[in-house]
């Protein structure tokens, strides 16, 4: 086994080889205010091209909840100039692949493509920010469509319902407290205007980042952009609200009771998120703290809970220290065989207080920074991973040069500041705990009962 400290030294020679080699990003602003982000990777002759656009779920009002992904599905549905499925059509005969995703955020689309394809890729993406055509029968039958994977991706599945009512129940009036996809009965009374007045409001260049990571030239990656998305006029979008959160004054409790085969917990705590890489410090000793607690079979959670008490059969934690809104802490457990959801939580909740009470080790430190430190080095290997470090940085209000200065943030933090925060952020004031009380898996439905047949 290698120890921590020299797996650290070789991800540090790793890290500053693979900066060295790659720290090239070009930046560019169009006339019409479009802003473009190249970055030359020559490894292999293909190229990524993702277009983000800085509306999510959050930009959204109460009544349309999910419209930012409707229209993520309607982007498909054609344009003036392409029918209803040319885009993807013309991108597989080019040998490329293209999809798309929404998010709290920013809502993105992307493709890889050979080298020389990437103006056709430009093409495509452009025509489609000014010229998509909103069909209400096209409409009619995806709407359709997202209810379905509503349907499939919360409603059928008691984890994923779970941390809709974690969000929901934590926030009081920030927009996070609604899902993505949006709430059912929006989606029921949604129409074809709403997803083409998002559309007409949002999908601007002057509110677009265009990045491309691959081997390319720059420059011509600047021309090409100019001919295809220089043509597109600026307009005004909307302003964007103020979106307070209210301080939560103490712990707050929801139990979702679905058909689940063992108890399931999730806690989520209110935290930070970056706001300037130079002067915040805080994100990134709580990311180092996620990871020590919950991101590794070697993680305090796993040990304690798993091996040592067996009160669990999974544990984890999460953090995103990247976001537009506020942040948040996520811990998460699913019980042994026999175990109660109260037993968890009070096993859980142990475990997250003696960090804040004892601290954390040299060892545990270490362990936890060369996992972060690794997964940045990985991510350079893939020219999709990169394009989205870069553009989740310049849409979340960042910078795309602040993408080489994380690892050396978070070779900075202490085991004292990973306590501090831990004792500021890891307590019940910013406390949500959200609890699966699982119901039978086949309950006998009233239809089942056999009736009394008169003679």
């Amino acid at each position: 086994m290698i120890p921590a400290r020299a797996a650290f030294l070789a991800l540090l020679l790793a890290l500053a080889l693979v900066s060295g080699a790659q720290a090239n990003p070009h930046e560019f602003t169009l006339a019409n205010g479009l802003r473009l982000i190249v970055k030359e990777d020559h490894r292999a002759p293909t190229v990524v091209h993702q277009v983000w656009y800085r509306a999510g779920s959050m930009d959204e009002s109460p009544g349309t909840t999910g419209v930012a992904h409707v229209l993520e599905h309607m982007m498909f549905k054609g344009t003036r100039r392409f029918g209803q499925g040319e885009f993807s059509r013309l991108v597989a005969e080019a040998g490329g692949r293209d999809n798309a995703f929404t998010s709290t955020d920013f809502t993105v689309y992307h493709e890889q493509v050979h080298r020389d394809r990437l103006p056709l890729a430009m093409q495509l993406e452009a025509d489609r920010m000014a010229n998509l055509v909103i069909r209400p029968e096209n409409f009619a039958r995806e709407i359709k469509v997202v209810m379905e994977e509503r349907r499939r991706s919360y409603e059928d599945r008691p984890r994923s319902l779970l941390i809709e009512n974690l969000l929901s129940t934590a926030f009081a009036a920030h927009p996070y407290k609604w899902p993505t996809i949006g709430w059912m009965e929006d989606l029921e009374n949604m129409s074809w205007r709403d997803a083409r007045d998002w559309y007409k409001h949002w999908y601007a260049p002057n509110d677009a980042i265009v990045v491309v990571v691959g081997d390319v030239v720059p420059q011509q990656v600047l021309a090409w952009a100019r001919r295809y998305y220089g043509a597109l006029a600026r307009k005004a979008t909307p302003a964007r609200k103020t979106l307070a959160e209210p301080a939560q004054r103490g712990p707050k409790r929801v139990t979702v009771k679905a058909p689940a085969e063992l108890p399931y917990l999730r806690l989520g705590y209110k935290a930070p998120a970056l706001r300037d890489l130079a002067k915040d410090w805080e994100p990134f000793a709580i990311s180092l703290l996620a990871e020590l607690l919950g991101g590794s079979d070697a993680a305090r959670l796993h040990q304690v809970l798993v091996r040592e008490q067996r009160i669990a059969t999974s544990v984890g934690a999460d953090y995103e220290m990247v976001s537009r809104g506020p942040g948040m802490v996520f811990v998460e457990a699913a019980a042994a065989q026999g175990r109660s959801g109260a037993e968890l939580e009070v096993a859980v909740r142990e475990v997250v207080a003696s960090i804040a009470a004892a601290g954390v080790s040299a060892e545990e430190l270490n362990r936890a920074r060369v996992q972060l430190l690794a997964q940045l080095v990985y991510k350079r290997d893939s020219f999709f991973a990169q394009a989205l470090e870069l553009g989740e940085l310049e849409a979340s209000g960042l910078s795309f040069r602040d993408a080489d200065r994380i690892a050396g943030r978070l070779k900075e933090i202490t085991a004292d500041q990973i306590r501090a925060v831990a004792a500021r952020y890891l307590v019940d004031e910013g406390l949500t705990v959200a609890v699966l009380d699982p119901q039978p898996l086949n309950p006998r439905p009233a239809s089942a009962v056999v009736p009394r047949v008169k003679p």
